[in-house]
């Protein structure tokens, strides 16, 4: 499942339609209330907390239904990993559901159920997560039981045996058997040269082939501290009495030193980087990666912080909404050169940014086409702007999606977790939001001028081949972080 942030939600999310585009203005005195209140006023009472173990604790008081969601986020991911072992960290969050000293293969997940509760866990290159969804009467049963698990993961070789043969066939579904995401896991081992974000978060099947039960015990003893984790509640509870719960299981594990993970920083980009990737397809697909900055604070920003919130509404101007310019330019009407076409900012996470450019060629159109249609929608904002009606509109949008988050006590869990594994506030959602509004047309318009030149591009085209005789179509591409 792909862990999405509210900071993200307005680009692929709350379309309303290009017709719908307010007059430059209009919109002006709500956003500047929002900007003004977002921080003096925050819509949440969250506390955080440090065990005396050094674990955090992150708890949301909601109260409008009697349920609790209850995360436990680990500062580890993909990204943690070194060559040879790729896939660990996912392999792990397998391996949690096996067992420990007090629980038999399964039996976590059969106790939770029993509780009237839902689980599940995730992966990717910057965390793992796991999380319950129980009523909140039973909050500290679950806290009872992950606590166990993340102190005391134990599982006889047998399960491991097993349980790698999964995780190999899911890398074989999702990836191999998918021509879009084997496109995906080439670019991204082609952006980066020495950053771990270069590895695919399932792993390199040869790495899996090889990986041993004592890699994954290995792994899970380096880097399941307590000072490398956060519990994250949110729901009807009491936080004073979930502190005391959390210092009663999640406290009672002993401290230990945090591993430092070496620095691995990318070097600069000196050229284009172009790749082919050639499967069983019925239509060519063209991915563009530009190096950009990232989102590293929310106060007292740097001037590459106010670079990744500009590309940030630049993707929404470009991709944000129902009609937005890439749609109404590249796949609407007669002449159009693409079936669909997308844009992505990913600026937020512990590693390095990059700003994507999507799209499949329409019938009688080929990928360079398409390549160029998307250079000259970006080439088009840097010479002469965006429409303040525009901006108003993808601002409007953050805005109502941090609305709508906090309807959602899972979407409350997700995003304190979330800002947490990246050292930010847990105001951060407010933070952001202010500091969004401070973007002019002028900004876009800047950093679409600054980030899309050659030297930090990389081009990906996916080339169809014919399929064998019987092969099925793939689904659709998978999200990027890994279930269990």
């Amino acid at each position: 499942m792909k862990r999405t942030l509210s900071l993200l939600a307005l680009v692929a999310s709350l379309s309303a339609g290009a017709e719908n585009l307010a007059p430059a203005g209009t919109l002006s005195s709500s956003l500047a209330a929002w900007a003004g209140t977002a921080v003096a006023n925050p819509a949440s009472s969250v506390q955080q907390f440090t065990l005396r173990n050094g674990m955090q604790l992150i708890v949301q008081p909601d109260r409008r239904a009697p349920t609790a969601v209850h995360m436990l986020w680990v500062r580890v991911g993909a990204m943690d990993e070194v060559d040879g072992t790729t896939g660990v960290a996912h392999v792990l969050e397998h391996m949690m559901f096996k067992g420990s000293e007090q629980l038999a293969p399964g039996e976590f997940s059969r106790r939770v159920a029993a509780l009237g509760g839902q689980e599940n866990a995730f992966t990717n290159r910057d965390y793992t997560g796991y999380y319950q969804q129980i009523p909140a009467d039973r909050l500290r049963d679950v806290m009872v039981l992950e606590a166990d698990r993340f102190a005391h993961n134990q599982w006889p070789d047998s399960e491991f045996t097993k349980e790698i043969e999964v995780v190999k066939e899911e890398r074989r579904m999702r990836t191999e058997d998918n021509p879009r995401s084997m496109l995906f896991e080439q670019l991204f081992a082609t952006v980066y040269q020495s950053n771990p974000y270069r590895r695919p978060v399932v792993g390199w099947m040869s790495d899996l082939d090889a990986m041993t039960a004592d890699d994954v015990r290995q792994f899970h003893r380096q880097w399941y501290v307590p000072a490398k984790a956060a519990v994250v509640v949110a729901g009807d509870v009491d936080v004073a009495q979930v502190r005391a719960w959390a210092e009663e299981t999640y406290g009672q594990i002993p401290a230990r030193a945090a591993p430092v993970s070496k620095p691995r920083e990318e070097p600069r980009q000196i050229g284009l980087r172009r790749i082919e990737v050639k499967q069983p397809a019925e239509q060519a697909f063209v991915a563009m990666a530009y190096r950009v900055p990232a989102i590293r604070k929310v106060q007292d920003l740097e001037a590459s912080d106010k670079d990744a919130l500009a590309l940030l509404v630049l993707s929404a101007v470009l991709d944000g909404y129902d009609g937005a310019r890439l749609e109404r330019a590249l796949v609407q009407g007669k002449d159009r050169v693409a079936d669909s076409a997308g844009s992505s900012a990913g600026v937020l996470g512990r590693g390095p940014a990059v700003f994507t450019l999507t799209g499949v060629p329409a019938k009688g159109k080929t990928p360079a086409q398409l390549e160029q249609a998307l250079r000259a929608q970006v080439q088009r904002i840097a010479k002469e702007g965006i429409q303040s009606a525009e901006l108003e509109r993808v601002k409007t949008q953050w805005m109502a999606s941090q609305v709508y988050e906090r309807d959602s006590v899972m979407g409350q869990a997700q995003s304190l977790g979330n800002y947490w594994v990246m050292e930010m506030p847990v105001n951060a959602d407010e933070l952001l939001l202010q500091q969004l509004m401070q973007v002019s047309a002028a900004d876009v318009q800047r950093v679409a001028g600054r980030y899309f030149g050659n030297d930090q591009l990389t081009i990906g085209t996916l080339v169809p081949q014919p399929r064998a005789a019987g092969q099925a179509r793939p689904a659709a591409a998978p999200a990027s972080a890994q279930m269990h």
